[in-house]
């Protein structure tokens, strides 16, 4: 059983990790970074947004909410594209500071990842155990496919040169994946830290 929990831990750490990465919500209309904007610019408190981005960005967030919310009061068009000059700003360097590039503001219902739903469930309510479940599972899949790719290459390895390179690569790719979720885990896994 403590060997399961292990694992799980670092599969977690892994994941949270990879899902900032490849399946981000921080970058939709209806993320958190953006929900966060919006309730900034409704009270006219920048405090809501700076959160999200690292104390050397503050000037910019600064200078682009005042900018946002002097266009507001123009109303209509111009009103809008503040806004979505703003959030485009403090999506931008949201992601530079988790190390991640920027490639625009995807639309509100963009496809999340379920570990990323998952994990603002947990955060939501207290309770990690969906969460837990759920990578357990992605965990249990990425070693025995891998796991499984290697055996079947090693069956073949001493046919050719060729054979022995498709041996190795798929060692290597195992190796790397076990690593990768060992050394997340020891260094305490993710966002840019």
């Amino acid at each position: 059983m403590r060997h399961k929990n292990i694992f799980i831990l670092i599969f977690l750490c892994a994941a949270i990790s990879r899902a900032h990465a490849v399946f981000a919500h921080c970058d939709t209309m209806d993320g958190p970074v953006i929900t966060d904007a919006r309730k900034a610019l409704a009270v006219e408190d920048v405090n809501e947004a700076l959160k999200w981005v690292k104390l050397e960005w503050e000037g910019e967030i600064n200078q682009a909410f005042d900018e946002t919310l002097s266009e507001r009061k123009k109303g209509g068009e111009a009103a809008e594209k503040a806004e979505t000059r703003f959030f485009e700003i403090l999506v931008k360097f949201h992601r530079e500071g988790e190390g991640e590039e920027f490639t625009g503001i995807k639309p509100a219902g963009s496809e999340i990842d379920p570990v990323v739903k998952e994990a603002d469930l947990a955060i939501e309510f207290g309770s990690a155990e969906k969460l837990i479940g759920l990578l357990s599972k992605d965990a249990a899949l990425g070693v025995r496919k891998r796991l499984e790719e290697v055996l079947e290459k090693k069956r073949h390895k001493h046919k050719s040169a060729e054979a022995g390179r498709e041996f190795v690569s798929a060692y290597v790719d195992f190796v790397h994946y076990v690593e990768h979720l060992d050394e997340t885990a020891k260094k305490g896994g993710s966002h840019g830290k």
